[in-house]
């Protein structure tokens, strides 16, 4: 996997249990409120949907930035472990997996992506990660001739973005669409 903490830019975890799941727990509120409501959403939902007060929100993140950037590098460092996990899974099975889980980051990534410096070095460093992670995927199922050779992972990225930006009248849909998508990433007989 490639090195993740520097994309950290300057929040980190507690180090205390509780503190942590805290923390957590607003990352995942906040992932899913930014998802719904975009990147204008109410950090109050957020704290709500979390469990926890207003001012442990501002603890952890004393601005919306700082919120925004956690959690956006929150889902390059899940996606660079998901890479990882799949390291030794069938070379097909280990790129589509990826890339379905890349679907939901690309959601998240929407929903904030305005909010983003994309010329810090939080961004250029995340981008690296996620090369770094799904790359080798894709060069593995080409080698396993599994996925066209003529696709660079870059096509990959473009494709499952476009599809993720799309609104679908349920997740059945996006699944269909994605999977016709990935069938085109497959080599020609």
């Amino acid at each position: 996997m490639a090195e993740t903490s520097s994309a950290r830019v300057s929040v980190r975890r507690p180090q205390r249990a509780d503190a942590r799941r805290n923390f957590d727990a607003l990352l995942d509120a906040a992932r899913e409120v930014f998802a719904d409501d975009g990147a204008n959403a109410s950090l109050e939902e957020i704290a709500r949907r979390a469990g926890v007060g207003i001012g442990t929100l501002y603890r952890n993140f004393p601005t919306r930035q700082d919120l925004f950037e956690t959690v956006y590098i929150d889902e390059v460092e899940a996606l660079a472990r998901v890479a990882d996990d799949l390291a030794d899974a069938e070379p097909w099975e280990a790129l589509t997996t990826w890339l379905r889980r890349f679907v939901g980051y690309a959601t998240t990534k929407r929903a904030i992506y305005e909010a983003l410096n994309h010329d810090s070095s939080m961004f250029r460093s995340c981008r690296e990660v996620l090369y770094g992670a799904g790359e080798p995927l894709l060069e593995r199922a080409q080698a396993a001739g599994r996925a066209r050779a003529d696709v660079s992972f870059q096509d990959v990225l473009h494709l499952v973005n476009g599809l993720s930006g799309a609104t679908y009248t349920d997740d059945e849909q996006r699944e269909r669409v994605l999977t016709m998508a990935l069938d085109g990433i497959r080599p020609q007989t």
